[in-house]
């Protein structure tokens, strides 16, 4: 019985949150820009960590994205690697200190749509 009111429950728990309902960012994503390019300059090694959460946000807004809406990017493109990546994200830190990790996340995944629909074309 437990088991399936969970299961209930879990379809709810997947539905975007409206463009007003306010969303909550925890975890490494949380800290500015700013924080992230102090935190990578001084100690290099924490770009795993940032790493890690990037890649982890980044494909929770694909598998939150409805069917059919951002089908098929692909988040590790071949002309486009992680280390890449995470210099996209630093040069935009750079560019908007004040913006959260999260939002230079964004950016990135803009990046990814318009390299698809450049690819599809």
């Amino acid at each position: 019985m437990k088991i399936r009111f969970a299961l209930c429950l879990l379809p709810s728990l997947m539905i975007p949150a409206s463009a007003q309902d306010p969303v909550k960012i925890i975890g490494i994503g949380a800290t500015t820009c700013r924080q992230f390019v102090h935190d990578a300059t001084t100690t290099p090694a924490t770009q795993r960590q940032y790493l890690a959460w990037l890649q982890g946000y980044l494909s929770g807004i694909v598998i939150g994205r409805p069917a059919g809406v951002d089908e098929g990017i692909d988040l590790i493109p071949e002309d486009f690697p992680l280390s890449a990546q995470l210099k996209f994200v630093r040069d935009y830190c750079l560019s908007v200190p004040s913006a959260s990790f999260a939002d230079a996340i964004e950016a990135l995944f803009r990046e990814f749509r318009r390299l698809s629909s450049v690819t599809k074309s």
